[in-house]
């Protein structure tokens, strides 16, 4: 007999999701062994624009090294933190 699932609850906002889906397991939510892969090509990630102070020299590097790779130099400062922290947070 399928185990009988929980109903998800209608939430006020992404905080309040957020939380919930911290503290629960999905399992008890979802059948995972039914569920379909869905691609969502036009989804993107929430952002936050930020003020950050850097050196004229280091900004001249990052702009020579993303010039080397022909990528804007913005999205060379996110490939190098995303690196950073993927290494950072790597589960041993």
């Amino acid at each position: 007999m399928p185990k009988k699932l929980k109903e998800i609850p209608i939430f006020n906002n992404e905080d309040e999701e957020r939380e919930f889906w911290a503290k629960e397991d999905s399992t008890d939510f979802i059948d995972w062994d039914s569920a379909e892969t869905l691609v969502l090509p036009k989804l993107k990630p929430t952002t936050r624009t930020i003020s950050l102070r850097i050196s004229e020299a280091m900004l001249e590097k990052i702009r020579l090294a993303a010039n080397k790779r022909d990528v804007p130099y913005q999205s060379l400062i996110k490939m190098f933190l995303k690196e950073r922290l993927d290494e950072e947070f790597k589960v041993s």
